[in-house]
C-alpha cells in the first residue's frame, strides 16, 4: 500500500492534469510500483525504466560511459542525465530518476555510504537535485527515497502554482 505522501502526490498531479514517468536504479522499479498502486494511477502514470545495472544506463538512455567512470553510476550527475535522456525517451510533464546505494558494494565510500540516495525531477523549466542519506533495511532506504520523491513533487508544483 503506498504511503499517504505518495498517494497525496498523486491526487494533486491527477488534479493538475500532470502526467509523470520514471527511471529507476536504486529503487528496481518500486517507486513506479508505489504511484501504479494509487488511484490516480490510470490518469497520471506513463510507466518507468528500470536501469539497475550501469550498462543498461549506457545501452537504453545512452548515458555515456565516461560520465558513468567519472563520476560512479549512483551519483548526482549520472542521476541528472537519467532525467534528461529520460526526457528525450518519453514524454511527460514530470521525469523522475533516481540512484543510490541501499546495500553495502557499488561505488560504497565513507563520503557515499550505503544509504546514499539520488534524486533528480524535472518539471517544466526546473531542475530540481536531491543527495540525502537514509538509515534502515533497504527496503526502508526505498521508501524513504520514495516519499522524498513525492514531497519533492508535491512541494515544486504547489510552488509553480503560487507564481
Amino acid at each position: 500500500m503506498p504511503s499517504a505522501i505518495v498517494v497525496s502526490c498523486s491526487k494533486l498531479l491527477a488534479k493538475m492534469g500532470l502526467t509523470i514517468v520514471f527511471v529507476e536504479s536504486a529503487t528496481a522499479g518500486r517507486l513506479c510500483s508505489e504511484f501504479a498502486l494509487t488511484a490516480e494511477s490510470g490518469k497520471i502514470l506513463k510507466g518507468g525504466l528500470v536501469c539497475y545495472d550501469a550498462c543498461l544506463k549506457e545501452d537504453i538512455l545512452k548515458v555515456p560511459e565516461k560520465l558513468i567512470k567519472k563520476y560512479t553510476p549512483e551519483s548526482a550527475e549520472v542521476t541528472a542525465e537519467l532525467a534528461k535522456r529520460l526526457k528525450k525517451f518519453i514524454p511527460a510533464d514530470i521525469h523522475a530518476a533516481i540512484t543510490g546505494l541501499t546495500t553495502p558494494g557499488g561505488s560504497e565510500t565513507p563520503e557515499k555510504p550505503v544509504g546514499t540516495i539520488f534524486i533528480h525531477v524535472l518539471f517544466k523549466d526546473t531542475s530540481l537535485a536531491i543527495a540525502e542519506v537514509y538509515k534502515g533495511t533497504p527496503e526502508e532506504i526505498m521508501l524513504q527515497a520514495i516519499d522524498r520523491v513525492a514531497l519533492t513533487i508535491i512541494s515544486e508544483i504547489e510552488f509553480s502554482g503560487s507564481h
